[in-house]
């Protein structure tokens, strides 16, 4: 008796080792990468699981949480996993309850600050925001306090976190900056500073000379940088922001199995150098990142926690209008 008993205690982890091992079927994601990246990021996860049949839908986080909350108001939610710029809207679908926690992922070579605690999303890179310039402005600034100087007196472009998501969260982590705070964008403001827009808009203003400093995510002069464009990015003493492209698992998922490989795969090596094939900073310490970048350990991220931001968002949106104008 006790042998038999032991025998289906063995056919049972066998089987339930197969049916965990069993990934197929469709999957449904929501994501807000660039078209090409998110193609290129289900094909490399197709490769590995040939029998799940992948169906994205790709639009800026904006765009696919109306989509989604759209879902949530008909009870009928589609996606089995998001993959969307940042945290804080993860954060705010997590106290929700809406996303799934996934135990057994294993980020133990990640950077806790940018792991949730409770595994219910995960980063899968850092698309840093940071100081670019024009390579023919008079000034090399190497903090945030050098565009205060009287050099660069209406001389400075930056997003608005009213429009850019990045740009909320490089607020959020730049007014909790203890030498910075609030007082360095009533500098900035002073400076002339006019916010406008996206961080696409920045760049040209910078790289065309119309402007000489700002604020902007990185990739963008690090990769125009190659190609010849008259800009440098400055990863500033202080440290950077950093959005860091989540990945989550609803809790409403219909394929959990296939929802978690993907989740592995995107924080595995593999899908670690698959980002910095994109041109994105890996969040993986161990991943080298793409040209142009400094080594992973040479960047320092700003403190940044997503509840607080999340809990105090109206009141910064709020306070930033009252500083620059609606």
């Amino acid at each position: 008796m006790k042998r038999l008993a032991l025998s289906l205690v063995a056919a049972a982890v066998i089987a339930g080792q197969a049916m965990a091992q069993d990934v197929s079927g469709k999957l449904v994601l929501y994501t807000s990468q660039p078209n090409q990246d998110a193609q290129a990021t289900v094909d490399a996860f197709k490769a590995k699981y040939p029998d799940v049949d992948v169906e994205w839908i790709r639009d800026g986080t904006t765009k696919v949480m109306a989509k989604l909350r759209a879902e949530f108001e008909a009870d009928a939610p589609q996606p089995d996993l998001l993959l969307i710029a940042d945290m804080v809207t993860m954060e705010g679908l997590k106290q929700e309850g809406r996303l799934m926690a996934y135990e057994d992922a294993d980020i133990s070579a990640y950077d806790p600050a940018i792991m949730d605690d409770d595994k219910t999303y995960f980063s899968t890179k850092l698309i840093t925001t940071g100081i670019v310039y024009n390579a023919d402005a008079p000034m090399k600034p190497t903090s945030y306090k050098d565009l205060l100087k009287p050099e660069a007196k209406d001389k400075l472009a930056m997003p608005s976190p009213l429009t850019s998501g990045a740009a909320t969260i490089h607020m959020a982590a730049i007014t909790g900056h203890p030498e910075l705070g609030w007082d360095f964008y009533e500098g900035l403001a002073e400076q002339g500073a006019n916010p406008q827009g996206g961080n696409g808009g920045v760049y040209k203003a910078i790289a065309g000379g119309e402007k000489l400093y700002g604020f902007v995510v990185d990739f963008l002069p690090i990769r125009n940088k190659l190609d010849g464009a008259p800009v440098e990015f400055v990863f500033p003493t202080e440290g950077v922001s950093a959005v860091t492209e989540p990945v989550a698992i609803l809790s409403t998922a219909k394929n959990p199995a296939a929802a978690k490989a993907f989740v592995d795969f995107l924080i595995s090596k593999e899908g670690q150098e698959l980002a910095s094939s994109q041109g994105y900073l890996p969040a993986h310490p161990d991943v080298a990142p793409p040209e142009g970048f400094p080594a992973r350990d040479q960047i320092k991220l700003l403190p940044f926690d997503p509840a607080d931001a999340l809990e105090n968002d109206t009141e910064n949106k709020m306070k930033f209008t009252e500083i620059f104008g609606g």
